[in-house]
């Protein structure tokens, strides 16, 4: 097993309510074996303290140990290191095996997966310059914060009149914005409201008419926080890096399916290497955030194309 972490700088800022980056820094794990390389990528998130540090020293503690997915996941907690080491397990199986993890699940992946395209932070008049660059996109998501949440949302609305739109605060309003602002989200069209509230504050929630969906992506990481989610939310955003790999991610689907819940599948701002596995999840979702690799200035050989909001496969042989 060799570990490296990687900056990938970024075409432009990217922002979200709760800072901006410019770089996406991304833990890779390759695995050898027969001949073979599996490779798996990460991002650590602060939000979840996780550092590149961090996730290189939990798999640094499982060099020379002779693991496969099932004891990956009692190895590791659900996070970045172990998705990371869960992909590229995936991926080494695959090619050691000559039998494609789609395949192998039983999934049929379409040509291509239409995905949201997103408009980060920023001024209402420059997220609706954003909105209009973003031609024949079907489907955006906007980056809003507690400022001017309704301004920014009218302004790429009026932008993209026909576009459906996902609008994502990152936990960063309050329950009563929240309840102010759902009927005019109604009248703009919105589609899907993802976590507007801090996850700590989600039982605010049971009280609160869903006029659009709402959709845990913070206050939901793996199958046992399903439960409690239940008349709060109405969508869970299934992510690998808080899954901690495509196996959880696949447990989880098929119980939130079972719970009633909608599918929304998204990523973090990383190469196609994160995007690959997570392909297999949004194939089967609702909704599909998979634009990660948009920002970056160059990304990996082979990667997935990404054109008027429609996410191609990657050349043959480059994950799974």
């Amino acid at each position: 097993m060799s570990i490296r972490g990687e900056s990938l700088p970024l075409s432009r800022p990217f922002r979200i309510s709760r800072g901006a980056k410019t770089s996406a820094d991304v833990v890779v794990v390759e695995l050898a074996q027969g001949g073979m390389v599996g490779r798996g990528e990460c991002v650590p998130y602060g939000r979840y303290q996780e550092s590149c540090a961090s996730v290189m020293a939990q798999l640094e503690g499982l060099q020379g140990q002779a693991l496969d997915r099932a004891e990956v996941q009692h190895r590791l907690p659900p996070g970045a290191a172990r998705n990371a080491l869960d992909c590229a397990l995936w991926d080494l199986e695959a090619k050691l095996s000559g039998v494609g993890v789609a395949q192998k699940l039983g999934i049929a992946l379409p040509p291509s997966l239409p995905t949201a395209l997103t408009v980060t932070l920023d001024t209402p008049g420059a997220m609706a310059a954003q909105a209009r660059a973003l031609g024949k996109a079907t489907l955006i998501k906007i980056k809003v914060d507690d400022t001017a949440p309704l301004e920014q949302i009218h302004a790429v609305r009026q932008a993209a009149p026909e576009a459906r739109l996902i609008v994502d605060p990152n936990e960063a309003w309050s329950p009563a914005l929240l309840a102010d602002a759902l009927p005019e989200l109604a009248d703009l069209r919105v589609d899907l409201l993802e976590q507007p509230i801090p996850a700590a504050q989600s039982e605010a929630l049971a009280t609160i008419t869903p006029l659009v969906p709402i959709c845990a992506d913070e206050a939901c990481h793996t199958s046992a926080d399903l439960p409690a989610l239940v008349g709060r939310y109405q969508f869970v955003n299934i992510k690998l890096d808080k899954a901690g790999g495509l196996t959880e991610a696949l447990s989880m689907l098929s119980a939130a399916r079972a719970m009633g819940f909608g599918v929304m599948t998204g990523c973090m701002t990383a190469s196609s290497l994160s995007i690959a596995p997570a392909m297999l999840i949004g194939a089967q979702s609702d909704f599909c955030d998979l634009d990660g690799a948009m920002l970056m200035v160059e990304d990996r050989p082979g990667a997935m194309p990404l054109r008027d909001g429609q996410l191609w496969p990657a050349a043959k042989g480059f994950w799974g």
